[in-house]
C-alpha cells in the first residue's frame, strides 16, 4: 500500500510561484510512475504533469509547459511540482498521483492518491 500526502499549495497572485510536494510511505515509492492532476471546481480532473520512476522522463499538459517543472527525489520519496508564472486558470486543488510503472496521462490508470491541496491565483 502506498499513501501520498501533498503540501505547499496556498494563495498566489498572478504571475507568482509555487512549489508543491508529495511525499510517500512505502518502500515501493522508487519504482512508480507519478503524476499531478488538477481539479477545478465543476471541472473534470486534468492532467497535468508526469515523471518515470528515474526520473530521466517527464510528461506535461500544453497548458503548463514552459511553467511548470516535475521533479523527484526518490531518496527522500518526495515528487515536487513547481509552479511558476501561475495564472488565475491555474486555480484548482492539485492531487498527485502514482502507479506501478505505467507510463499514462489517464486518471483512472493511477492506483494511488493523495488528499489533494488547494491552489488559488488571484488576479
Amino acid at each position: 500500500q502506498v499513501q501520498l500526502v501533498e503540501s505547499g499549495g496556498g494563495l498566489v497572485q498572478a504571475g507568482g510561484s509555487l512549489r508543491l510536494s508529495c511525499v510517500a510511505s512505502g518502500r515501493t515509492f522508487s519504482s512508480m510512475f507519478i503524476g499531478w492532476f488538477r481539479q477545478a471546481p465543476g471541472k473534470e480532473r486534468e492532467f497535468v504533469a508526469a515523471i518515470t520512476s528515474s526520473g530521466g522522463r517527464t510528461y506535461y499538459a500544453d497548458s503548463v509547459k514552459g511553467r511548470f517543472t516535475i521533479s523527484r527525489d526518490n531518496a527522500k520519496n518526495t515528487v515536487y511540482l513547481q509552479m511558476n508564472t501561475l495564472k488565475p486558470e491555474d486555480m484548482a486543488v492539485y492531487y498527485c498521483a502514482a502507479n506501478r510503472g505505467i507510463v499514462t496521462m489517464t486518471p483512472t490508470l493511477y492506483n494511488y492518491w493523495g488528499q489533494g491541496t488547494q491552489v488559488t491565483v488571484s488576479s
